[in-house]
């Protein structure tokens, strides 16, 4: 029996390796075992409907109104009925959710919540907290074999099914037979200069599933958040929005709540939020927290996280404002799945951020990632255990490409591709990295992934959750989620390349 080969080592992939056991499991990590993952860097927790004043239909309802009209409500249900199983998994292994003086789960409140359903651990460190547990657990599970420093390259496919992969391990070639693979390698922060998220993850796995054939969906909703700590430090530091929970308000340069008249004020979804501080920069304005009056003293006690971020570039919450700004958080989009994670390549599962279930749809509800990450990675082990175990075959021969370059991607998609998009912007993204994805040089796997997220962009006439485009403001009646392979989004930027060919790419 060859092991089910998982890569990542986030909250996905070490959830569904846990899961696994008994099972053979090799878990491949390109850093260490945990590091360089979007997982450790999470501040703000896991909505979970778990309160007395809450349940899961409640905790929809929020997803669905944040989504904008874009979840899959079926897959959304689903995902949010299992927080109770996810939740008392993790718990198994060794995550210490924070507790009320009661002993009971401590909840804090989110923007477009209306509960306190967030739980954390460590105060605002909730996904260091999750990542050091389910590591220690994993490396004290005999059926798991860990390798890091190990980069996959390429999936090898034989027949339309999966039968391993190649990569570079200490800086030589090796492939791995597998009929199983579950790609949960996180975002694609990578592709923007101002992120939050791990600057060496530009959307790894969904470049390898679109070049094994993988169906993509939903690729042009990119969820900004509008508080990044605005400073040089790269990627850029999380002010979370528990701050804004916790009371703290918004204000510009001149000292005016900008978002005062706002539905949700500063606690409305995160794409409303971050446009409005994207409109102040753009006038030539600033963005601040204020969380003096909130907070105060307090505010130590309460992130120690982000005062100790804030302190490093001087700022004392407790008495001064904090500087913000927009930048990459989360991709709604990604490999196309289904409730078990199963993409549209028999053998190739995907869960957490380079997956796409539906549950988003075009705009995140707040800290709903971790526990869909969970969810997904315990259904896909669920499905994986019960499957039949494919013959092993021969592997095809193969030299792994260059290790991926991210500079003149960067470049293209952080001018194209941010907080707001046009026509014209969209159109010299396409020309730009259609010739780059179709190469086979060191920047083709990012630019797949730019370019797709430029090709949908440039199909979705209308502006939707995370997707804002300038020459179109209106949301178009009738609007639904789009699925398309590599070819597909190839003969798209093709025709949106051409003249007089547009009309036809934008119709399909």
């Amino acid at each position: 029996m060859t092991p089910v080969v998982i890569i990542g080592s986030g909250i996905g992939g070490l959830a569904t390796a846990l899961a696994l056991a008994p099972l053979p499991v090799v878990l491949v990590t390109k850093a260490a075992l945990g590091a360089e993952t979007s997982t450790g860097w999470a501040q703000g927790g896991i909505a979970a409907a778990l309160g007395d004043d809450d349940n899961a239909g409640l905790h929809l309802a929020d997803t669905l109104a944040a989504g904008d009209g874009l979840c899959d409500t079926e897959a959304a249900a689903r995902i949010l009925r299992a927080a109770p199983d996810a939740i008392a998994f993790l718990e198994r292994h060794g995550v210490a959710f924070d507790r009320a003086p009661d002993g009971r789960l401590a909840f804090g409140l989110e923007a477009a919540h209306f509960r306190r359903r967030i739980i954390h651990a460590g105060g605002d460190a909730t996904g260091a907290a999750i990542v050091a547990a389910l590591t220690r657990s994993v490396t004290e599970t005999p059926s798991i074999t860990v390798s890091s420093g190990f980069e996959v390259r390429r999936l090898l496919v034989q027949g339309n099914a999966i039968c391993g992969l190649a990569g570079v391990k200490d800086g030589q070639p090796i492939r791995l037979a597998a009929s199983q693979i579950v790609i949960a390698t996180g975002g694609i922060g990578g592709l923007y200069d101002a992120s939050t998220n791990p600057s060496g993850n530009f959307g790894q796995g969904v470049a390898l599933a679109a070049r094994a054939g993988a169906a993509l969906a939903d690729m042009e909703f990119v969820q900004f958040h509008p508080t990044a700590l605005a400073s040089d430090i790269r990627p850029l530091p999380l002010i979370s929005e528990a701050v804004r929970g916790e009371g703290a308000i918004l204000v510009n340069e001149k000292g005016e709540r900008f978002l005062a008249a706002t539905p949700g004020a500063e606690l409305a979804p995160r794409d409303v939020v971050a446009r409005a501080n994207a409109a102040e920069i753009a006038r030539g304005g600033r963005v601040f927290i204020d969380a003096r009056t909130a907070l105060g003293s307090r505010f130590k006690a309460r992130f120690p996280e982000i005062f100790a971020i804030c302190a490093r570039t001087g700022i004392d919450p407790a008495t001064d404002l904090i500087p913000v700004r927009p930048a990459e958080h989360y991709h709604m989009g990604g490999i196309a799945v289904d409730a078990a994670g199963r993409t549209t390549v028999p053998g190739l599962y995907a869960v957490g951020e380079c997956a796409a279930t539906g549950l988003h749809g075009a705009n995140r509800l707040a800290s709903n990632s971790l526990l869909e990450a969970a969810v997904t990675g315990l259904a896909a082990a669920s499905v994986i255990k019960a499957a039949p175990s494919a013959p092993q075959q021969s592997l095809p021969a193969i030299a792994p490409p260059p290790t991926p370059r991210l500079e003149t991607v960067r470049a293209i998609v952080s001018e194209t591709l941010g907080v707001t998009r046009y026509r014209a912007a969209l159109d010299h993204a396409i020309g730009a990295l259609l010739p780059l994805a179709e190469g086979d040089g060191a920047e083709a796997d990012p630019a797949i992934v730019a370019l797709a997220i430029a090709v949908f962009a440039a199909l979705r006439e209308e502006s939707r959750g995370g997707h804002a485009r300038i020459d179109f403001p209106q949301r178009n009646a009738g609007s639904q989620r789009r699925t398309m392979t590599l070819d597909a989004v190839i003969a798209h930027a093709r025709a949106l390349s051409m003249p007089g060919r547009v009309a036809l790419a934008r119709s399909a």
